[in-house]
Formats: structure tokens, C-alpha cells, sequence
């Protein structure tokens, strides 16, 4: 019998069945009234968005202390609120918001400060914690997941956050699978890890059939012009209205600016999973520090056992190692090299999204039912030059990164680990 690593799912906030999703569903609602205003707001978020309410109500919360938050549930639900009316009121006016007042700011800096997460509206906040389903409904089919909180309130929102549900719940069986591959490896079973190998491949091509339904419910300009633009964060925003970051304002004349990356998927644990089953190296990937990658920035974006999950990960991990060493092995050399190009093709996948979803209504402008004088990540997308020459290389992600350089970057990354 092969050993199994040492590496518990309960430890880090990982479920067997759930992968990084919660092991049960996502609390709906606080449950003490005393949080009664943040979840109305929540309820009523696109009208009051539509309306321009949003940043008036707001103005005029209390600021509420977190003394009945009890439960983890209940600090999740709270920090997933927050996370929306943080970028509601930034980003819910003609132009953004430099300020986030202390009803906002108070709070969420002491909610995220227990989660381990920055108090911006990350991956966690708009997806992992913010769906739910009938009882015993099946998460990885996204025709039965729905939304708990929306900027937009479109079905193409919702299709866009449920199938990141679906993808994350389907992934779920692969994280078991990686670690019976490190336990093969360890034992130089190159006949069990090349069977695990080609499995891990078969489950990621699963994952990339359910990426590519994102096409079914999801208009490309709805996308880019009206929900896009509230998933920006602060972070490299100059053109889109934000040159300092936000200041988060915590009363008295006290606070500070703030700089973070807007919600992405860069930010999902289950991901980053895979390039450290594959030891893909993408440390000098994307435009910050050298040597540290955009995409292990991304971790300070994760809830923090999910960070620590993949550093015990990482740390484990022998695969692409033990397959460079076992010379007499072609068979389990083959199998790694598919794993491989199959992760490459899970990204060319995201690179077509991509372009359908940003660059193309970037580069053909708003349609008459987007025109407006907002001032967003849109708009600022909107007059890069470069577009109308078929190089969309000056367009920005949520993150802040220089979008469709890094994915390819990203890409032929993953590409150049086949060995």
C-alpha cells in the first residue's frame, strides 16, 4: 500500500468533497439583526447601483463593530458583504470614489485582519463564499448554483461567478488525486504515478469543457461595460480614476491608502494547485518585484489556511523531479508531458475567454446602451492605444497586470515545464 503524504484537507480549510469551496454552503445571511443594514444594502445592491444611491447610504451607516460575529461562516459572510460595498462605492459613481468611509473601512480592515485576507472584494469575497443551492443539488452543474450577493443583478454576472463554482467543485477530486501522485513518486511507482498522470489530465480537460461554457450566458459587452468595471481594485488604476489607491478612512482625520488587485481568478487556490503538482515556475511571471511573479502575489489574496495548504504543497511536491530523474520511465515521461500540454490548453482556453470578454469590446467600443460618461476600468480599457492595430497589449486586468502579455506569458510558462 502506498504511503499517503502528510497533508490533512481539514487542516487548511479543504474539503474532500468541496475542494477550496466551504465543506457546507455558504452562510446567506447574518444571522444577528444587529448587521441588518449591511445586508439590506447587500440585498438591494444592483438598484441601488442603477440608482445612484449606493455611495448616499452608505455615507450614512453606523459604523458596527464585529462583536457578534461569532462562527467562521458568519466572518465570511460579513467580509463577502463588505468586499461588495467596498467596490460598489468605489467604482458606483460617475467616477471612483478615492475614500472609503469608516463605516466601511472600520470594519472590514478588523474582518479581514481575522480572515488573513486584504479588505478588498477578492476571489473569496465574489465567488467561494458567495453562492448557494438547493439541498443535495450537485455544485458542479452551474444551472443549479445562484448568487447571494451581485453588483449587476444580470444572469450574466451570475453565469460568470457559478462557473468558477462548478470548476472549483469539479477540481475537488484532482487534489486527492495529486497527493496519491506525490505518494507514488515517493515510492518510485512510475507505473501508478504515469496512470495518475494521464487521470490528472482527463480531470483538467473536464475543467476546461466547463470554462468554455461560460459562452452560454455571458454577453461579452454586459460583461465588459457593466460588471467589469466593479471588479477593479486599486491597484495600478491611474487611468481608470484611481492614481493613489483608495484611502480607507477610519475616523478622526485617521487612515490610509490602499493599493490592491481587484477580484481574479489568479486568486483561486485550486489553480495554483496545479502548477505546483506540475512544477511549473512562473516566478518571474508578470509585472512586479523580480522573483516574486504576480501569480505568488496572488496568495496574500487567498484565505489564509488555502495559502498555507499550497506552501505545504509546494513543499511536498517531487513530481516533475522524480519524472526528470526516471530516464528508464518514457511511458511516465509521455504521461507528464500530457498533464502538461493539457494545463497549457486549460489556458489557451482562458486566453479565447479572454479576448471574446475584454479585448474585443475593448478594441469595437460600447454599444448605444453602454455609452455613458463613467469613468472605469472600461473606459480606460476603452481608449488604450494600440487597439485598432490588433494589439491589445496595453489593456489591464482587475489586477492590475498588463493583461493578455502575462496570460501568454503565463502559458508558454506552463508550455516549457514538459521535459
Amino acid at each position: 500500500m502506498i504511503p499517503s503524504p502528510n497533508l490533512s484537507f481539514e487542516d487548511y480549510a479543504v474539503s474532500q468533497d468541496h475542494g477550496f469551496l466551504p465543506n457546507g454552503l455558504p452562510l446567506s445571511r447574518l444571522p444577528h439583526s444587529y448587521y441588518h443594514a449591511w445586508e439590506s444594502l447587500a440585498a438591494d445592491l444592483p438598484s441601488l447601483i442603477k440608482n445612484g444611491q449606493i455611495r448616499s447610504l452608505i455615507d450614512s451607516l453606523p459604523i458596527l463593530t464585529t462583536s457578534w460575529l461569532e462562527s467562521e461562516p458568519e466572518w465570511r459572510r460579513a467580509y463577502s458583504i463588505l468586499g461588495f460595498l467596498t467596490h460598489a462605492y468605489i467604482w458606483g459613481g460617475e467616477k471612483p470614489a478615492e475614500v472609503l468611509p469608516p463605516a466601511i473601512s472600520t470594519p472590514f480592515l478588523e474582518i479581514s485582519s481575522h480572515l488573513g485576507l486584504p479588505p478588498t472584494a477578492t476571489y473569496a469575497a465574489l465567488t467561494l463564499w458567495n453562492f448557494t443551492t438547493t439541498p443535495e443539488a450537485d455544485l458542479t452543474d452551474p444551472d443549479n448554483v445562484s448568487l447571494l450577493t451581485s453588483f449587476t443583478g444580470t444572469k450574466d454576472e451570475e453565469w460568470f461567478i457559478v462557473i468558477s463554482v462548478a470548476i472549483e467543485c469539479k477540481g475537488a477530486r484532482l487534489l486527492s488525486l495529486m497527493l496519491d501522485a506525490i505518494s507514488a513518486a515517493t515510492v518510485h511507482d512510475a507505473h501508478r504515478l504515469t496512470a495518475l498522470l494521464y487521470s490528472f489530465s482527463d480531470g483538467l480537460r473536464d475543467l476546461t469543457t466547463m470554462l468554455t461554457r461560460m459562452y452560454e450566458k455571458n454577453d461579452p459587452n454586459v460583461f465588459f461595460y457593466v460588471l467589469r468595471p466593479f471588479l477593479a481594485g486599486s491597484k495600478n488604476m491611474a487611468a481608470a480614476g484611481l492614481p493613489n489607491g483608495v484611502f480607507y478612512d477610519v475616523g478622526e482625520g485617521q487612515g490610509e491608502w490602499h493599493q490592491y488587485s481587484g477580484g481574479s481568478n489568479a486568486q483561486s487556490s485550486l489553480i495554483q494547485t496545479f502548477d505546483i503538482f506540475l512544477g511549473v515556475n512562473h516566478s518571474a511571471t508578470g509585472d512586479i518585484k523580480p522573483g516574486t511573479g504576480y501569480i505568488k502575489e496572488m496568495r496574500n489574496y487567498m484565505p489564509a489556511p488555502h495559502r498555507r495548504f499550497l506552501e505545504k504543497l509546494s513543499d511536498l511536491c517531487n513530481i516533475r523531479d522524480y519524472v526528470t530523474s526516471a530516464q528508464d520511465e518514457p511511458e511516465l515521461k509521455e504521461a507528464y508531458n500530457a498533464a502538461v500540454m493539457t494545463l497549457s490548453s486549460f489556458r489557451d482556453a482562458h486566453i479565447q475567454i479572454v479576448t471574446r470578454y475584454i479585448v474585443m469590446p475593448a478594441r469595437n467600443g460600447p454599444p448605444a446602451e453602454h455609452t455613458g460618461d463613467k469613468v472605469n476600468l472600461a473606459t480606460a480599457s476603452s481608449q488604450v492605444d494600440g487597439l485598432q492595430d490588433n494589439k491589445p497589449s496595453g489593456l489591464y486586468g482587475t489586477g492590475g497586470t498588463s493583461l493578455i502579455p502575462f496570460l501568454k506569458q503565463t502559458r508558454d510558462t506552463t508550455k516549457n515545464a514538459a521535459c
